[in-house]
């Protein structure tokens, strides 16, 4: 069993190339390799436990979370903190709410809120397919991060609203609305609030470890996030809202040993993916999806061209945003890891356990990955929200100490109009303090003189202190 799993791992990691050559999600990818070596295809892994899938992937959400909130930048989040919160909080309502009132109407699996409750499942976009796929195309950064906060932050709304609508199923409401609301509540304020407070005190752990063994860093900070979700949820908080905030707090702080644990996290972000995908695709019978690919496909439609758009446009009201603009918002929520985990909630609530729920969820997503994944960049050029491409360097020079320090290394791409374009470095007025260390041009590495002449679609590698890292971009740019 082992080497079988190590060797889908493997394959998941080679089979990322084949997603990048094809434009699918590499995330699908990974749902087929599961979908193969399950029972219904070389029934090399015969796995349908979805009680332990749902535990497994609940603690892989934890990193993906957690390294979601970390990649989340202030300024980023600042900027479009407006529209982007707006959808991942009220959009999320909306589109389950849409959603759910029209599989009632249409499917009709059940009543109201058996309904709103696969409309909120299926709610959230996912942060790994949007983020893969809108950092490898040049798309008009307003729509693109946008997206891209939003579909970082939305996962705890929508985990949050599944809970609900599971607990009303269920008749545990309890006959006091007002205790219920108060729980809620407190799931909520408790999460940011356990969120925030262990997110200080980890930095103030990391610059106190003092550690020569860079290991112990990547040690503690998984020590640290399953800390903070455990916390969360041992006082009744929501330990998802806790631990994405609790890494959206770590990752717009300065620490010891900072650039080398957010590498880390993104290598670990992406096992926990792949091991989600994979997971469930070895939990997912094809043979049954033959029984409900009628009503999953009717969900995709429902869920890409009517409750999505519906969302976008009602939540965009209040920002100025062009009218293609909310198009490729309505098209950009691509669905992911969440919604299918989400879809083996109720079989562990007793309340889908033939696992029918999860079957046509299981099919919307992959729908989803698949129709909206591979066209983006299609629909982006066709809506004129295409920009030019920035130089990419295919080399990564990063200052890695286990030390305070406040400087780090920056990296710069030079576009013709920027005013240090055909300018000596010795002719800039760059701060004392600042050494241009690296160029990267036509994708070779060169090491600057003073004398040396920097040119359009050059990579400037520059080692600033970390307050002074905007003024440099700002002479470089502007002079």
């Amino acid at each position: 069993m082992m080497l079988l799993l190590a060797l889908l791992i493997i394959i998941g990691t080679f089979s990322t190339k084949i997603a990048t050559k094809s434009g699918l999600p590499a995330l699908l990818i990974f749902l087929a390799i599961g979908v193969i070596f399950g029972s219904d295809f070389l029934n090399l892994i015969n796995f349908d436990n979805a009680q332990l899938a749902g535990q497994i992937a609940n603690i892989a959400l934890i990193f993906v979370l957690f390294e979601s909130g970390f990649q989340t930048k202030r300024e980023e989040l600042k900027s479009y903190a407006g529209p982007s919160m707006t959808l991942a909080t009220l959009g999320i309502a909306v589109t389950a709410g849409v959603l759910g009132g029209l599989i009632y109407l249409i499917i009709r699996p059940g009543d109201i809120f058996y309904s709103l409750m696969i409309g909120t499942i299926i709610s959230s976009t996912d942060a790994s397919a949007v983020m893969m796929i809108f950092r490898k195309n040049s798309i008009k950064r307003r729509v693109s991060s946008t997206l891209e906060v939003e579909s970082a932050a939305n996962d705890p709304a929508a985990i949050l609203l599944t809970m609900l609508m599971i607990e009303i199923v269920s008749g545990n409401t309890g006959s006091n609305v007002g205790i219920f609301i108060t729980k809620l509540a407190w799931q909520l304020l408790g999460g940011l609030l356990v969120g925030f407070v262990l997110g200080w005190i980890a930095c103030k752990l990391f610059n106190y470890l003092k550690s020569e063994n860079k290991g112990y860093y990547y040690v503690l900070i998984i020590g640290v996030s399953i800390f903070i979700y455990s916390l969360a949820e041992l006082v009744k908080a929501n330990g998802v809202i806790a631990v994405f905030f609790a890494g959206y707090n770590i990752g717009n702080t300065e620490f010891t040993y900072k650039r080398g644990i957010s590498y880390f996290l993104d290598g670990i972000a992406t096992l926990s993916n792949m091991t989600i995908f994979l997971m469930l695709g070895l939990l997912v019978s094809p043979k049954q999806l033959q029984e409900i690919w009628k009503e999953g496909i009717l969900l995709a439609i429902l869920m890409m061209f009517i409750a999505r758009p519906v969302a976008v446009f009602l939540c965009t009201l209040p920002f100025k945003f062009q009218f293609r603009e909310k198009l490729l918002l309505s098209w950009g929520g691509i669905k992911g890891a969440v919604p299918i985990v989400l879809s083996t909630y109720p079989m562990l609530h007793g309340i889908d356990e033939s696992g029918k729920v999860f079957n046509i969820v299981f099919f919307a997503v992959v729908l989803s990955c698949v129709l909206q994944g591979t066209t983006i960049t299609k629909v982006a050029k066709l809506l004129k929200l295409l920009v030019p491409p920035v130089p990419r360097s295919p080399y990564s020079l990063e200052l890695l100490t286990t030390n305070q320090t406040d400087v780090d290394m920056y990296e710069l791409p030079i576009e013709e109009k920027d005013l240090c374009c055909n300018k000596k470095i010795m002719d800039l007025k760059l701060p004392e303090d600042v050494l241009i260390t690296s160029i990267v041009r036509n994708d070779k590495l060169i090491s600057p003189k003073g004398n040396t002449e920097i040119q359009p679609n050059d990579i400037l590698f520059f080692l600033s202190p970390i307050n002074k890292k905007k003024v440099v971009s700002k002479i470089l740019r502007h002079g």
